[in-house]
């Protein structure tokens, strides 16, 4: 046999095996295998131009798009003038920040949703000019531990 027939028949056997092993074990996309499995519409917004004065909030969705139910194990903060808490189902944590207990907040049920409400507070640890915080947000999503939540700000 010549070298090239040789390396088209082993290119053959290895494709069609490779084929074989994804057709037996199926292909899994996020979200399908039997776990927890966070999405979010977005984790970033910029709130332009505020006062030290003022206090921004922000809502984001988060939805529980596994088998098994979503749990937040824990919010805390990158700045004590920052906040963060779980909106579900008419229930509302406390608000967790920088200094706050990661403790467990809340399980969201599958195919449910539920909103995290980032505050931001420059009155509390005055800053001005260009200025990001961000709220950390744990999970039992295991892809997605750490989901970081931010706002942007030039505070005047």
């Amino acid at each position: 046999m010549k070298a090239p027939t040789i390396i088209t028949y082993i290119l053959i056997v290895v494709v069609v095996t490779a084929g074989m092993a994804w057709a037996v074990t199926g292909k899994k996309t996020s979200g399908s295998d039997d776990k927890a499995y966070a999405e979010t519409n977005m984790k970033y917004v910029d709130a332009g131009e505020i006062k030290v004065s003022d206090e921004k909030t922000e809502d984001f969705k988060i939805r529980s798009a596994g088998t098994k139910p979503l749990v937040i194990t824990g919010i805390s903060s990158s700045c004590g003038c920052t906040s963060g808490k779980v909106i579900y189902n008419g229930w509302e944590s406390k608000e967790y920040s920088m200094h706050g207990k990661r403790e467990i907040v809340t399980e969201i049920a599958p195919g449910e949703e539920a909103i995290i409400r980032l505050t931001y507070r420059p009155a509390t640890m005055p800053v001005y000019g260009k200025v990001q915080r961000d709220v950390y947000v744990y999970t039992n999503d295991p892809e997605n531990l750490k989901l970081t939540y931010s706002i942007t700000a030039i505070v005047k």
